[in-house]
């Protein structure tokens, strides 16, 4: 919300209670939330403003208004702190909701909302008249006289309620006191609406109740009271506060309460008001109108004549300012400001009063005082109430008769010189008031009792995507924790800023356009120093809980802040020792003694002993102990404010609850005795306030300080009295004082009294004054510690202040009984460990060796490195066997004590203890293993100069340092392998699944996530990853999450120690372990969450972080697979994430070089499979502030090098293309790469964090942010499931080395198979369409005359159809890939396949198509012959029943049916004998084809033509009698070798010719259905197909001979002359004229009859019509149209999911295969696989349509349409008004030329001699209709499902094929089939693979089936040879040499081919008998093999799960 909204909504508070502004806006508020409810309640669901219950009967109501409505009456339902929280939501809620307003916009029925205040709420009704006393503003805590005490104090209305006025007036006697007047609205609201209280103190408040009470009841004229208690209406009133008036009335407490409460009441005129006060608003209403008696003050005058001034001072502004600062009346600052101000005077002299103001009473009277000099002719009237003042008000009188007037005037110069402590505070209902004052200011007060915790602080926000500058009260407690979380040195900070820079130029006009003073009041006020650092420091901690303390100061110590040693407590006056908050911190230093040997110390801050230096204050002081602290500490060259100071930004705020704070420091050495101010550590510790208002304080510091510096201004008898309790310490005083004129002597006195006591000496006493050189003495200072540091001081750690700190009550955060459960659970862990490598060794077994050669092993099983002869099946047998053995060996281990200890740590304790016990666990095992390293790091040194150059046991010990880490990380993955060793006895059934007592872990450790702890991903000691593990952890964190889990991955890569881990804790304030001896190993992730409102912005609903171990460590580079180990750790990890960090430190461009070649690798690896990961350089340690510009031509020298590694690359990778960086990655020159400075600024241990480093990473941070909310715009983050399948199948390509073609990963398949299932239903519509178009394109060619059939445009109506049609795949394929579909990137390289496939696609449909078109024309060319013959047979027929029928009329007696008949009869002979035969001529097809088959082999040679000669007529050859012989096959081997090829080729060969034979036959049956007449381009057809298939190269390496040839294309062009002869003479027979005029004999024969007997004839007409007709042709198109349908239906039925794709058809098949469990269906499917598909289909479409009424319906559908189209053409044709039934007719058969072929010789008897009207005709043929749709479906039901179906001219068993058998190619090695999708892929590959046996193979030598797997094979070690090879041996890992078609991949688990295993070994003896060999030795595991396992492995390798 905006700043005046603000304002709007405190006036409104300030009037109101929050529920009434609630009750008066919920109408128009409704309206407005109601858009999006969603949003609004997650938002009240943030500010914890409902319960779960609450949220969750809520989130149930679907109806928004509803919700709204019931949101508002449940928070209506709280109380009022609820209903501020309420409105404050409302103005969070503006920042994200579009269109919501300040809350003042919607009110309603409030005549009072921006008038003036109703004055109801504090004065008497009207009717009780003036003789009633108003109504006493606040309680009166003490009995004074004549006021009874309040019953309610107001602390007690804080926050939950507001009380309400009390109208009526007091009873006349007194005995009630009225109720107390709220003054404002409290709770959430405070920092804009103070304290309902008029005071800050109590006593003050009483003071003033008391006398404006007693002063009305008497009659008295009232004293003047603070104008914050006027009733004003002007807002410049906000910014006048009682409480910076009344700040000096502390020095009346000792005043008895017998005086007069008028006469105290005085005292306040005479204040003065200490400087830098901050002014808060104090908008009561209501109040006595007590100030008017007194006259006007200066600050009343500014106000009442503000007008007058601007017009004054406008005359010489300048010289005003001038003459203001020549009297220091404001600051030089203040006057630069002013001065530099380049807008309107009027703006500018209305800025300046507001300042003076704000300054207090004294500042306004200077500044008249200065008007009346500068300008001496001012009107008088501005000062005549001012000048009244010289008549002392009756309030001051008062004051000075009953206080003397030395005691005033002592008391009025303390309070000027004094701190303003308040020493009331110190009570702790004062403390406790003001502590909650402040967390009202702060907007914290939630937090009192509902602790802040870190991941409060760590989860992302918006705050996180912009730059972020605090503008209120409310934005401090944030602003400190963002800065410090992120090193930001000027976290402490509590500058307020408001308001753009550019909004300053405004114009002149802005008065008259309306805009009045108040805009400079919020603008002034908001730019205005706030609040104290110390008391937002001291407000954060007190509403942290101990973990976000703890986080809050290690950061703080980095940034070398001076820490809180003791906190002050909220209700009493005792402070906390803050142990547990530093334990956290650990520092390394090198003391003077080790600076010789290079040696340094490294040890938790609160275990160093060290001597401690106190500084306190003993009254007032002049100058600042803390500004002189931090000059102590820092070094000469480099100043640091370790402590807040007076001269920091707003350190001269005065605190309200940080006083009592002791604050700590320390200074460490760095062993350069030139640069270190002192030789050994030292604390430093500084009490804020006085010691004797914090004695406990001061106590505690005198135990456990070498020695304490008292700053003092003198000393009194009252100070020495005080000093003198000290008598008895041991510890040295200093004292620091401060030369006062005129109190020397007394202050010496009491020094030489104290000498004694305290033991002083002159050395002791160090004095300051104005004169004194702050450097000398500075040096003089620190020459004092040092000598205190010689003289053998006590030496003390913070962890034994606690002992002190008990022993005088002070508490200890670490006490809380939580920390000390989880401590002593911890002690009983730790206490055992004494030497770390041995403990491991013996406590944390299994992750030793066990683990690591679990490691190897597993890597070895898909490397197969040390393979050697052994077969590879056999060897990954005995591999798993030994895996199995060490996770048996694994399993047998019992959980040790420690571990027992350490899991019912995790387990039992309750959350809290939990957290607590995790993190006393890090501290003491980081504690044991320092302490282990640093003796170890003593030993190295030592044996290094006495052994020499004994590489041998320097080594060991080497090994040992390495050895020695130890963390949480180790008892975490120690369970980790008690739960796989567990999960893998499970899964091999040697462990029941009841026996498991390990299940609870992995949610154990999801709950760890969740709480921000890091969970290890890689192990690094082992180089693996426990996948079972972290799966099912995440598994567990996804449940845990109820599926809401979308996340961006990002990672750091680097060089070790570059600080990748310092980066990320930087960047996101994590917890990752930066310590040296403790370097990241392996990869660890943390979760990172966002907040609710924000998750849909961001995209995301966490960040996962991965930290890495850093690259090219030291302490790898020995080992020979060091660089392999780096290029697995940065291709997993650069594979998982969304975003990569490459961290690289400029100064070394050789290691730069190196991190980038593993870097690049990586990303080409992810561009393979489609991942694009974005990536950001991130170059450290480059501080200009021109590095960017600076190093443009690095950058592009950079993507230069880029370029040229990964054309390097590219190479070892083997994949030949032109690649260059940027098209494997995101990356942008200028936005990617980022230059940011060191992490120190100077030179540790005592640099503080670089502000550059911070802010630099801060940049980085929010461009990654907004980086990712873009992205997630057009890709979908990954969720758990999908992140736990990219770790699996990453991993899986990383352990088997040869990446690019080796990657497997389940989402990829998924996505894959998801765009196969969508292009092959686009495959199919494309298809049906051109079917359709081939069905209507044949029937109308048959429909057309010879004249339309020279018009045809059939060729580019055609291609037109198919430009549509691939046009409209390639855009719905565009449109695909733009969907946002899950995945779609990682299938982007696919997508060009799918583009050629619907090229492909498109080619075949048009070569069918065009070869449908040009047969239908030829088969119509033919008819058009036959029809011209038979046209003149029918004339000569026609005319001779013509004269037939004239002829019997003439005769006398008429003639009988049977004569009718024999005359007829008669006639038809006769004419038949007449007409000159005209047969149609029979051909010798087999002769003809002959010829062609010599022509064909003609230029082969006399062996080939003597073969042919010999072979005879091709009418003795049939397909069904080839079979296969040695003469086909020519080789050179000996005879076992040759025995051995010949029986592998000749199956070879055999199902080659098989599969040809079955093409041709297929050929020939399309042939004969077209029932044209033969054509000789046919056998030129089928020549082509043979020749084609045997010109392929893989048939040609079968070494066939001629003979092989000539006798395949024999028997086949046998069968083929067969079929094309029985062809030809069917259609002789078909198309004889004298044969087709036989047919119509029936029909003239009835016309005749009819004519004669003078019959009507056109109901019978009709009747032949129908049948002889419409009834051939509608029974075609339903065959036509039938096998369509069939295919849709299937393809849309339940089943329809196993012809999806390839993949799916192939998991059904094989699935069914298993259940069946039939040897011989395994030798068709792996065989003869295209038979056994077809069989399969064939066999699927008989059982689907068994029963007859499911393809009854279809039929039915499709008559049913077109007997409406039939029925339309007849009402369409009679339209036409024709008057013959030809010319009806013609009609009818033009309307459905595309749908129906009507026989135009049925259509010869129907028209003979018809001249009937055409009407009666066409009804007549309606009313038969039904019948004859009736009648064609009973034919239709009466013929065989298999007849009908294999009669279909579109088979759609074909069609179905088509679909999933795809390109048909098979592995080279098992003959798997291929499953890619589309038709012209680049690449083949398949999911799972075989044993090689299966598909035939057998050794030579042995003759056993061989039972290797290719994708075994082609990651071992094994060689091939084939006739590809040349019979040469070759490697398997380079099959694609040979066949680079082709993708195998290896298994994705050692369970992935379990399937074929299982097959094998259950039809073992089968297949050696089936393929004439010996039964495979089998590896003994695959007999273990079950049927559900092997399910469950296909499954898996399907991604079917």
């Amino acid at each position: 919300m905006g700043n005046g909204s603000s304002c709007d909504l405190e006036a409104m508070a300030a009037n109101e209670k929050p529920s009434e502004i609630i009750r008066k806006a919920r109408r128009k508020l409704t309206d407005i939330l109601k858009t999006d409810p969603e949003v609004v309640l997650n938002a009240i669901d943030a500010h914890l403003l409902m319960t779960q219950g609450d949220y969750f009967r809520l989130s149930q109501i679907n109806d928004p208004q509803k919700l709204i409505v019931t949101l508002i009456d449940t928070v209506l339902e709280k109380g009022e702190l609820a209903h501020e929280q309420f409105l404050d939501c409302m103005e969070n809620l503006q920042h994200i909701f579009p269109g919501l307003e300040p809350i003042s916009e919607y009110l309603e029925d409030d005549p009072n909302n921006g008038t003036e205040n109703p004055e109801s709420t504090a004065l008497s009704e009207k009717k009780n008249g003036p003789e009633y006393p108003e109504m006493v503003v606040l309680s009166v805590k003490k009995n004074l006289p004549g006021i009874p005490e309040a019953t309610e104090p107001s602390e007690k209305r804080t926050g939950d309620e507001t009380p309400k006025p009390m109208t009526s007036s007091a009873k006349r006697n007194g005995a009630e006191c009225p109720e107390p007047i709220a003054c404002s609205v409290k709770g959430n609201r405070a920092e804009s609406l103070e304290a309902a209280t008029f005071s800050e103190t109590g006593k003050e408040s009483e003071i003033l109740e008391a006398s404006a009470t007693l002063e009305k009841r008497n009659g008295v004229k009232s004293p003047e009271v603070p104008p914050a208690l006027e009733k004003e209406n002007s807002e410049e009133q906000l910014f006048l506060q009682a409480q910076n008036e009344l700040i000096g009335l502390w020095s009346l407490r000792n005043t008895p309460e017998s005086a007069r409460v008028g006469d105290l009441l005085a005292a306040r005129t005479i204040e003065k008001e200490p400087e830098g006060a901050t002014p808060t608003r104090s908008p009561t209403k209501g109040t006595c109108d007590l100030e008017k008696c007194a006259g006007e003050k200066p600050s009343e005058i500014i106000r009442n004549k503000r007008k007058r001034l601007i017009e004054i001072l406008q005359k010489d502004l300048e010289l005003i300012l001038d003459e203001l600062i020549s009297q220091s009346i404001v600051t030089e600052e203040e006057y630069d400001t002013l001065d530099k101000l380049e807008e309107d005077p009027k703006k500018k002299i209305r800025k300046l009063l507001i300042l003076i103001q704000k300054k207090g009473e004294s500042a306004c009277q200077q500044f008249l005082g200065c008007l009346e000099i500068v300008c001496p002719g001012l009107d008088q009237d501005l000062y005549l109430k001012y000048e009244e003042k010289a008549d002392m008000p009756q309030a001051l009188e008062l004051v000075k008769k009953y206080l003397p007037k030395d005691s005033l005037i002592q008391e009025q110069e303390v309070a000027i010189q004094q701190e303003p402590e308040q020493k009331q505070k110190d009570h702790p209902k004062e403390r406790r008031k003001a502590f909650t004052e402040v967390l009202s200011k702060l907007k914290l007060q939630k937090y009192e009792s509902r602790k802040l915790r870190l991941n409060d602080v760590l989860e992302i926000n918006s705050g996180s995507l912009k730059d972020w500058t605090p503008q209120k009260l409310r934005d401090l407690p944030w602003h400190f924790l963002r800065k410090v979380m992120a090193l930001n040195v000027t976290a402490r900070s509590t500058s307020l800023r408001c308001g753009a820079p550019n909004d300053q130029g405004t114009s002149v006009d802005d008065e008259e356009q309306g805009i009045g003073e108040q805009i400079f009041f919020v603008s002034d006020t908001d730019t205005k120093v706030s609040m104290n650092p110390l008391d937002v420091l001291c407000a954060v901690l007190l509403c942290s809980d101990c973990f976000l303390q703890q986080e809050i100061l290690s950061k703080m110590s980095m940034c070398q802040f001076a820490l809180p040693l003791l906190l002050p407590t909220i209700d009493t006056p005792k402070c906390t020792l803050m142990l547990w908050a530093m334990r956290d911190i650990v520092k390394k230093w090198r003391p003077h003694s080790l600076a010789e040997s290079r040696g340094f110390r490294e040890e938790s801050l609160v275990l160093t002993a060290m001597p401690t230096i106190s500084f306190v204050r003993l009254g007032s002081c002049s100058f600042s102990k803390s500004k002189l602290l931090n000059e102590v500490l820092s070094p000469s060259q480099q100043h640091h404010d370790f402590f807040i100071h007076q001269d920091l930004s707003s350190g001269n705020v005065p605190r309200e609850i940080a006083d009592g704070l002791v604050e700590i420091s320390w200074f460490f050495p760095g062993g350069r005795e030139n640069l270190d101010l002192f030789p050994e550590p030292v604390a430093v510790t500084n009490l804020r306030g006085d010691i004797e208002s914090h004695w406990l304080q001061f106590s505690f510091l005198t135990v456990v300080s070498s020695a304490v510096f008292i700053f003092a201004e003198n000393i009194t008898e009252r100070e020495y009295i005080l000093l003198s309790t000290l008598k008895e310490s041991t510890t040295k005083y200093y004292f620091i004082l401060n030369r006062q004129a005129g109190k020397s002597s007394e202050t010496l006195g009491f020094l030489n009294k104290l000498a004694p006591v305290l033991k002083l000496k002159n050395s002791h006493m160090l004095m300051k004054d104005s004169s004194t050189n702050k450097a000398k003495f500075v040096e003089k200072l620190q020459s004092s510690i040092q000598s205190i540091m010689n003289s053998s001081p006590k030496r003390i750690g913070i962890e034994d202040m606690a002992v002190t700190a008990r022993e005088l009550g002070i508490q200890i955060d670490e006490d809380r009984v939580e920390s000390q459960t989880a401590n002593n659970y911890v002690k009983e862990i730790t206490t055992e460990i004494k030497d770390v490598a041995y403990y491991k060794q013996k406590m944390l077994r299994l992750q030793g060796d066990l683990w690591k050669s679990l490691a190897k092993v597993e890597k070895e099983l898909c490397r197969m490195r040390r393979q050697g002869d052994i077969p590879a099946e056999k060897y990954k047998s005995q591999l798993k066997d030994k895996m199995l053995e060490l996770r048996k060996q694994q399993n047998e281990c019992d959980l040790t004590d420690g571990l027992i200890k350490f899991i019912n740590g995790i387990r039992h304790l309750l959350p809290l203890e939990k957290h607590y016990f995790l993190k006393w666990m890090k501290f003491q095992l980081d504690h044991i293993a320092r302490r282990n390293l640093s003796e170890l790091r003593a030993e190295y040194k030592e044996k290094c100069k006495s052994l020499g150059d004994d590489p041998k046991k320097l080594a060991e010990l080497d090994k040992l340092i390495s050895s020695t880490s130890l963390g949480l990380e180790h008892f975490m993955r120690e369970l980790g392998q008690f739960y796989e060793a567990e999960c893998s006895m499970v899964k091999e059934g040697k462990l029941l699944k009841s026996g498991r007592q390990f299940t609870h872990l992995p949610g154990i450790a999801a709950d760890l996530m969740l709480e921000g702890f890091p969970i290890e991903l890689i192990d690094g000691d082992a180089s693996n990853v426990p996948l079972q593990w972290v799966t099912d952890v995440l598994t567990q964190l996804h449940a845990k999450l109820k599926g809401r889990s979308k996340m961006l991955v990002l990672t750091v890569l680097g060089v070790q120690s570059t600080g990748k881990s310092t980066l990320l804790n930087t960047m996101f304030g994590l917890q990752f372990a930066v310590s040296s001896g403790r370097c990241t190993r392996g990869a660890f992730m943390l979760l990172l969450q966002v907040r609710e409102i924000f998750k849909k912005e961001l995209g995301c609903d966490f960040v996962l972080v991965i930290d890495t171990e850093g690259l090219k460590a030291p302490e790898l580079a020995k080992l020979e697979d060091s660089y392999q180990h780096d290029n697995e750790l940065a291709t997993l990890v650069i594979g998982l994430s969304d975003i990569t960090i490459v961290n690289m430190a400029m100064e070394n461009a050789t290691e730069m070089k190196d991190i980038l070649q593993i870097v690049v690798h990586a990303f080409l690896r992810m561009e393979k499979i489609g991942h694009k990961p974005n990536c950001q350089f991130v170059h450290q340690n480059v501080s200009d502030v021109s590095a960017h510009e600076q190093n443009m031509r690095d950058r592009k020298h950079l993507l230069e090098q880029l370029d040229e590694m990964i054309k390097a690359a590219a190479k070892m990778e083997k994949l030949n293309k032109e690649i260059k960086f940027s098209d494997i990655m995101e990356y942008d020159l200028e936005k990617h790469n980022w230059y940011i400075p060191g992490l120190w600024h100077g030179v540790p241990p005592m640099a503080p964090v670089n502000m550059g480093y911070s802010e630099k990473v801060y940049e980085l941070k929010k461009y990654l942010f907004e980086f990712i909310r873009n992205r997630s715009l057009k890709r979908n983050p990954k969720d758990i499931p999908q992140f736990i399948e990219w770790v699996k199948s990453l991993w899986n390509a990383v352990k088997h080395e040869n990446f690019i073609f080796s990657f497997r990963n389940s989402l990829i398949a998924e996505a894959y198979n998801q765009l196969s299932v969508k292009y092959s239903e686009w495959e199919w519509d494309f298809r049906k369409e051109m079917h359709l178009w081939v069905t209507e394109k044949e029937t109308a060619i048959q429909n057309f005359s010879p004249d339309e059939l020279e018009a045809d445009k059939s060729q580019y109506e055609m291609e037109q159809k198919l430009q549509c049609g691939e046009q409209r795949i390639l855009e719905l394929l565009k449109q695909y890939f733009e969907s946002g579909a899950a995945n779609l990137h990682l299938i982007e390289k696919y997508r060009e396949d799918f583009i050629r496939s619907a090229k492909s696609l498109k080619n075949e449909l048009e070569s069918y198509s065009f070869n449908k078109c040009k047969e239908a024309i030829h088969i119509k060319k033919g008819q058009h012959k036959i029809a011209n013959i038979q046209a003149e047979y029918t004339k000569v027929i026609e005319g001779k029943v013509d004269m037939l029928l004239e002829e019997c009329r003439r005769k006398e007696s008429k003639l009988e049916n049977k004569e009718l008949e024999m005359e007829f009869e008669k006639m038809w002979k006769e004419t038949f004998s007449e007409l000159s035969p005209i047969c149609l001529q029979k051909r010798e097809i087999h002769e003809e084809i002959q010829f062609h088959l010599r022509k064909d082999l003609d230029n082969r040679g006399s062996s080939v033509n003597q073969k042919i000669q010999e072979a005879g007529s091709l009418i003795n050859y049939r397909i069904n009698s080839f079979s296969m012989k040695n003469e086909y096959f020519h080789f050179s081997f000996t005879t076992a070798v040759k025995h051995w090829f010949t029986k592998k080729l000749s199956q070879k060969t055999e199902k080659l010719a098989k599969s040809l034979m079955a093409k041709c036959n297929s050929y020939l049956e399309e042939r004969i259905y077209s029932k044209a007449d033969y054509d000789e381009t046919y056998c030129r057809e089928l020549l082509h197909m043979i020749n084609e298939q045997l010109q392929q190269e893989d048939v040609k390496k079968l070494q066939t001979s001629l003979h092989f040839e000539v006798d395949l294309k024999l028997h086949i062009l046998g069968e083929a002359a067969h079929a094309f002869q029985k062809m030809h003479e069917d259609f002789i027979k078909e198309n004889d004229p004298q044969q087709r005029l036989e047919k119509l004999k029936p029909q003239y024969f009835s016309t005749f009859r009819d004519h004669y007997l003078e019959k009507d004839a056109q109901q019978n007409r009709a009747k032949d019509f129908c049948d002889q007709c419409l009834k051939p042709a509608l029974m075609d198109y339903v065959s036509k149209r039938l096998g369509l349908e069939i295919v849709d239906d299937i393809l849309s039925s339940g089943q329809s999911i196993e012809y999806a794709s390839r993949s799916f058809f192939q998991f059904t098949v094989q699935k069914k295969l298993l259940e069946e469990g039939n040897f011989n269906n395994y030798v068709k499917y792996i065989i003869s696989y295209e038979m056994f598909v077809k069989t399969w289909i064939w066999r699927h479409i008989l059982d689907y349509y068994k029963e007859a009424e499911d393809l009854e319906d279809l039929e039915e559908e499709i008559l049913s349409t077109i007997i409406k189209k039939v029925r339309d053409a007849l009402e369409k044709a009679k339209d036409e008004n024709v008057k013959t039934v030809s010319a009806f007719l013609n009609n009818f058969c033009k309307v459905l030329q595309k749908d129906l072929v009507i026989s135009k010789d049925s259509l010869v008897g129907i028209l003979f001699k018809n001249t009937a009207d055409p009407d009666p005709f066409c009804t007549f043929i309606q009313t038969f209709l039904p019948n004859l749709q009736q009648q064609i479906l009973a034919e239709l039901k009466d013929v065989e499902i298999k007849s009908k179906l294999s009669h279909l001219p579109l088979k759609p068993q074909d069609e179905i094929f088509k679909r999933v058998f795809g390109c048909g190619k098979q592995c080279p090695f098992c003959k798997v089939p291929c499953e890619a999708g589309g038709g012209a892929h680049k690449e083949h590959f398949a999911s799972v693979h075989r044993p090689q046996g299966l598909g035939r193979y057998q050794c030579v030598v042995t003759e056993k089936l061989i039972y290797s797997l290719c994708s075994s094979d082609v990651v071992s070690n094994t060689e091939f040879r084939n006739s590809d090879t040349d019979w040469k041996d070759h490697p398997y890992k380079d099959y694609r040499c040979y066949y680079p078609h082709w993708r195998i991949q290896p298994d994705p688990s050692i369970t992935a081919s379990d399937y074929w295993k299982f097959v094998f070994k259950e039809f073992n003896q089968q297949f050696a008998k089936e393929y004439h060999a010996k039964p495979a030795n089998l590896p003994a595991d695959w007999q273990k093999i079950t049927k559900e396992q092997a399910l469950e492995s296909l499954k898996e390798a399907f991604t079917m799960k």
